[in-house]
């Protein structure tokens, strides 16, 4: 069965999620998370986008984001690439660390943006509140 095409956003701005695969782990420690943002960092320079709001959390990932010079599909194989190719070399694996394709959501007003930035900031909170 064929894939769904992505709903496109009128003026670039996404909530993107990246999910590990079979819910692994992908951030074990603190520098994995130093590495992941570096990755972003970098790949924010050459596709230009906007970083709006972002949350590593475990086994997976939020962001918020507009898109720049690139197309969404661009930066996240760059984003991907990278930090894969780092985290397979320091745990000395091979293959998929990500569940599928990143999934994303447009954000096309003020009041779903809002609500994504809330629910992106208070992750971690809603996340050790359920483990307690």
């Amino acid at each position: 069965m064929p894939r769904t095409a992505r709903r496109k956003s009128e003026n670039g701005l996404y909530h993107v999620m990246l999910r590990g695969i079979n819910q692994q782990q992908i951030f074990h420690d603190n520098e994995d998370n130093e590495k992941f943002l570096a990755v972003l960092k970098e790949c924010k320079k050459v596709s230009e986008f906007e970083l709006h709001a972002y949350c590593l959390m475990g086994n997976h990932v939020h962001l918020l984001l507009r898109t720049g010079k690139e197309e969404l599909e661009q930066i996240f194989k760059r984003i991907g690439v990278r930090y894969v190719y780092w985290y397979n070399w320091k745990y000395k694996r091979t293959g998929h660390l990500f569940q599928d394709r990143y999934k994303s959501e447009p954000v096309e007003n003020d009041e779903y943006y809002f609500t994504v930035l809330r629910y992106i900031h208070q992750n971690p909170i809603r996340r050790e509140s359920a483990n307690h």
